[in-house]
């Protein structure tokens, strides 16, 4: 049956969001959501946007909103006799002013994320990859929820002896509150190995051989519920499924996964299906399934038709009012008030808001083709680390820099760039490196093999660790453009009032009473193209190399214009593509190994991308 589509048409009744400054949403075309006998809602790749998105209007709500959503929508479970549960797959941290700005990282975070009863949760690998994050998560997010937290494949190393503990329990079993199914569930982290040495995770397929894990999926529950920050088209989740099934032929199992960055849903067979539900609190999920039988003892798996249904709902007000049923009035909560709030204290005294410069144009990930002038990555490799990149001792030395393209999180907006925009771009801590003098010969061969890849890299390094994590493990349906054979013009945003909005609304002049469609997520995945709650026009996604290169300090070109190519280069790297650098410098002849590694700079990406913006672009916006 394909769901009702609501048509709302009325701005004027459309709230704005909670955090001060942050645009109104934009009236779109609605699909109702659709409740099963146990319904899901979910978050995932959260990366400390707890504001909500201050840039766009269409996913403008914060973590205030989302708690006063949950609170309403258990409420209506209740009230419709069915079972809900509020789940996040990991990634919280890093990726926001409101996370990475304080000192320490998390001073706010981590109290804002407490205000949410959560019914599951696990650790994504960013969580990992600091021994600090590591105890923090430890110390700090374990505890609060203890009874709910997760952790089939990490452990932690305890400072104080050096004993290997489980992060959390390894599973646990439950009983739902209204219709009295009995779940088990599992919380597994993709096979990461780039984790801090205060934690162990270990690879899924030997997680599985070990005594509780045989004793879970012997259990016989109703349901098994896998959470996951694992990508729905990567190997570790087809893992579980076939373990599973083979014990349990037609228990329904539900996989709620991340770490991919998209909205996605995928069959696994008639019962078992999963869904992922995007990146940055711009997309809550929605899961329902219907059909599932109670099993009588401890009896074999009875065969059931069991239904799933799911929703990606933008995060802003116009939509959460729209699918509680409420008004600006009547959907705030209490408690929803207080925790935005405390979003707002933490950003206030953060000072997220200081004003850096002003960005002339919108600067693109992935929404531009590379190269071009509105690819954020052109921005980088011909204007920013020109002027950025450099060693007062070896100023003199041409030099090639190379930067993954994975250290870049989000785009810039025309309008202001702020210190929060900072954070939302590159969070991460990540220093440059460099070997000295290598000869061009060897050194110019690299980028090359960094974007090729091939049998140089097979095993740990693969170079999808490089990308964006849209591209690491793509659904099948997720096609991208390149700036090879793009023929047209890519999509622009129209301002609908707000100072930066790359997702509003325009005015077509039509004089029709609908709205004009928005653009925003088409999403296509293994039950069709009808899973996001607002109807979109689509947005032209282009594919984005591994790394991108920057020549600086080159020689001259010679009296008749021919490039000239320097004898030798220092080869400047930020550090965490090292083992790749120097995996392709051996390949292209190098005999170079960790020990030729120095600091280039103690500057980080961030640092250097806020420098830039302060000396080149105006603070007049």
């Amino acid at each position: 049956m394909i769901p009702r589509i609501i048509l709302l048409t009325s701005l004027a009744t459309v709230a704005r969001a909670s955090q001060p400054g942050a645009p109104a949403p934009v009236a779109a075309p609605m699909r109702d959501l659709e409740w099963g006998q146990i319904n899901f809602i979910h978050t995932t790749d959260i990366h400390g946007w707890f504001g909500g998105h201050l840039q766009e209007p269409q996913y403008s709500a914060d973590w205030g909103d989302y708690i006063s959503f949950t609170s309403h929508m258990r409420q209506k479970a209740d009230e419709k006799g069915v079972d809900l549960l509020v789940i996040d797959t990991g990634d919280r941290i890093e990726g926001n002013g409101l996370y990475d700005a304080s000192n320490p990282k998390g001073k706010y975070t981590y109290d804002i994320l407490s205000q949410q009863a959560l019914d599951v949760l696990c650790t994504g690998n960013h969580e990992l990859y600091q021994e600090e994050s590591v105890d923090r998560e430890h110390n700090t997010t374990v505890p609060k929820f203890k009874h709910s937290y997760i952790a089939s494949n990490l452990d932690y190393i305890e400072p104080e002896t050096g004993n290997q503990i489980p992060q959390a329990q390894r599973y646990i079993k439950f009983t739902t509150k209204n219709l009295g199914y009995n779940v088990v569930a599992l919380g597994f982290l993709f096979d990461f190995d780039r984790n801090a040495n205060n934690s162990v995770v270990t690879p899924v397929e030997e997680a599985m051989k070990q005594e509780w894990f045989q004793n879970a999926i012997r259990e016989k529950p109703d349901l098994f519920l896998v959470v996951g920050h694992v990508g729905l088209r990567m190997k570790e989740f087809e893992q579980i499924f076939k373990v599973i099934r083979d014990l349990n032929w037609y228990t329904p199992i539900a996989f709620l996964g991340g770490h991919a960055h998209v909205r996605d849903a995928r069959k696994f067979d008639d019962n078992a299906f999963a869904i992922a539900s995007g990146r940055y609190f711009e997309t809550i999920g929605w899961m329902s399934i219907d059909g599932i039988k109670k099993k009588a003892g401890n009896g074999p798996s009875a065969e059931a038709t069991v239904s799933f249904k799911r929703r990606y709902i933008d995060n802003n007000l116009f939509g959460l009012h729209h699918h509680t049923g409420l008004n600006e009035t009547t959907f705030p909560t209490e408690h929803g008030r207080n925790v935005t709030a405390l979003i707002t204290e933490g950003r206030k005294a953060l000072k997220l808001d200081d004003t850096f410069g002003c960005a002339p144009q919108d600067l693109w990930m992935s929404r531009a083709p590379y190269p071009s002038d509105s690819s954020i990555f052109s921005w980088l490799e011909t204007q920013v680390l020109p002027k950025s990149i450099a060693n007062e001792e070896r100023k003199d030395i041409p030099r090639l820099a190379i930067l993954n393209t994975g250290a870049i999180r989000f785009d810039i907006f025309k309008g202001a760039f702020t210190k929060d925009s900072t954070y939302l771009i590159s969070p991460f801590v990540s220093k440059f490196n460099y070997v000295a003098d290598v000869p061009y010969a060897v050194a110019s061969k690299v980028i090359q093999l960094l974007n090729s890849g091939g049998p140089v890299f097979d095993g740990a390094l693969n170079i999808k660790y490089l990308t964006i994590p849209e591209q690491m493990a793509p659904s099948p349906f997720y096609n991208l453009a390149s700036a090879a054979d793009d023929t047209e013009d890519f999509v622009t945003f129209a301002d609908a009032g707000a100072a930066q909005k790359p997702l509003g609304g325009s005015d077509s002049g039509s004089g029709s009473d609908e709205p004009e469609l928005i653009g925003g997520y088409t999403t296509r995945d293994d039950l069709g193209d009808d899973g996001d709650d607002a109807v979109h026009s689509p947005i032209k996604f282009y594919a984005v190399p591994n790394c991108i290169q920057s020549k600086i300090g080159f020689p001259a070109p010679d009296e008749g214009g021919q490039a000239q190519d320097p004898e030798k280069v220092d080869l400047v790297f930020v550090d965490y593509v090292q083992p790749w650098v120097i995996t392709a410098l051996k390949f292209s002849g190098g005999d170079y190994g960790t020990d030729d590694v120095k600091v280039y700079t103690n500057s980080t990406l961030t640092d250097i991308i806020a420098g830039w913006v302060k000396e080149n672009w105006s603070n007049d916006c």
